[in-house]
């Protein structure tokens, strides 16, 4: 039986909405930082923010962009797991869901680097997502904007 599940309201480009996954797990192991507050993803660029208490500095944007690319180099494949809402608590941050969110939770996993509660579209695996790039970003009000794209 197929699960029934919110519907979803936008087509996003796999590589880089599976690159914002591995993006947010990588910010919050490295700044103890939740996952992105907003996300724009599109194909051409794409954008994040995260709560953050002071600027990274010019090294620590480089390593977040290196830390990206080694993940995406490890090949690593995309599942997708169905599970109930109280399954999914144990395991994800579910807080910015909505409230309406239906009683069985589609969950990506990108290798055991990253699990998200997503209802978007993803890669397969790693290797179909190409090079990270970070673009610019700015720090305003303890929030850091950060605007990437993925090259093939």
């Amino acid at each position: 039986m197929e699960p029934v599940l919110n519907a979803h309201n936008k087509e996003e480009y796999p590589p880089m909405h599976t690159a914002e996954h591995i993006l947010n797990a990588t910010m919050v192991r490295m700044f103890g930082c939740p996952r992105s507050k907003n996300a724009h993803i599109e194909k051409k660029k794409s954008k994040c923010d995260y709560f953050l208490e002071k600027a990274p500095t010019d090294g620590q944007v480089a390593a977040i962009e290196a830390a990206v690319n080694e993940v995406i180099s490890r090949n690593l494949d995309v599942r997708i797991e169905f599970m109930t809402r109280e399954e999914a608590a144990e395991i994800v941050d579910l807080s910015k869901l909505p409230e309406d969110v239906s009683e069985t939770l589609r969950i990506v996993r990108v290798g055991d680097y990253d699990a998200c509660a997503c209802i978007g579209a993803h890669v397969g695996n790693t290797s179909e997502i190409g090079t990270f790039k970070i673009l610019s970003h700015d720090f305003n009000d303890g929030v850091w904007r950060v605007r990437w794209k993925v090259v093939q």
